[in-house]
C-alpha cells in the first residue's frame, strides 16, 4: 500500500527556480514541500529548523512571534536560497508579503511560492493531531491574524489543504506544472483551490 505522502506519479516538473511551500503552522509545509523536493529533485530545506533557539523557546512556551524576531530567521533563509546553486524547496510560513519580497530580493532569480491554504477549523484539526512539533495550537489564531494571503502576487499558486495529503500532493505539482508553462509565455499567477 502506498504511503500517503508519497508523491504522485507525474513526469518531472521543469520549473526551474526555488520553491517556498508557505502558510501558516498546521497547513502541511514540510510533508507537501518534501514531496515537490522529490519530484523537482530538488533539495528540500526545512524553514523552521533554522529559527534561532530564542524563537523556538518563545513558540514552545505560547509566545507569538513579532516581526523582530522574524526578520533573522528570514534573513537565515534567504541566504540559504541565494547560497545554493541549484534551486532547492523551503518550507517557511512566510506570512507577510514583506518577508515574501526579501525573499525574493534575497533569491536573486524566479522564486515560486506554493501557499496552501485552509480555513480555521481544518488547520486547527491538523494541529491537535500533530506531534513532536514545538508550536502549539495556541498559537494559530495569531498566525491567522498576521497572514497577508500572496492573492496575485507573481509566480504563486494556491492549494486548498481540505484534502487528503496526497490529493494536496497533486494538486501542488499540478498548479506548479502550469505556472512552468504561463511562466515561459507571460508572467502570471496560477490558483488551485478556493479564491
Amino acid at each position: 500500500m502506498a504511503s500517503p505522502n508519497a508523491s504522485p506519479a507525474v513526469s518531472r516538473p521543469t520549473f526551474a527556480g526555488s520553491i517556498v511551500v508557505m502558510g501558516v503552522s498546521g497547513s502541511g509545509k514540510t510533508s507537501v514541500g518534501e514531496a515537490v523536493a522529490r519530484a523537482f529533485g530538488y533539495r528540500f530545506i526545512e524553514g523552521d529548523a533554522l529559527h534561532p533557539q530564542a524563537n523556538i523557546a518563545k513558540m514552545s512556551a505560547g509566545i507569538p512571534l513579532v516581526d523582530d524576531d522574524r526578520w533573522p530567521w528570514l534573513r537565515e533563509i534567504g541566504r540559504e536560497l541565494s547560497e545554493n546553486a541549484k534551486p532547492v524547496v523551503v518550507s517557511c510560513s512566510a506570512l507577510k508579503r514583506s518577508y515574501r519580497d526579501l525573499l525574493r530580493e534575497s533569491t536573486g532569480g524566479d522564486l515560486a511560492f506554493v501557499y496552501l491554504q485552509g480555513s480555521h477549523s481544518v488547520l486547527a484539526a491538523r494541529m491537535q493531531h500533530r506531534e513532536g512539533h514545538f508550536m502549539p495550537a495556541s498559537l494559530l489564531d495569531t498566525q491567522l491574524a498576521t497572514l497577508e494571503e500572496p492573492i496575485g502576487e507573481p509566480l504563486t499558486v494556491i492549494v486548498d489543504v481540505d484534502q487528503p495529503t496526497v490529493d494536496v500532493i497533486a494538486a501542488t505539482l499540478a498548479a506548479l506544472g502550469g505556472l512552468v508553462s504561463l511562466h515561459r509565455a507571460a508572467p502570471s499567477d496560477v490558483r488551485d483551490g478556493p479564491r
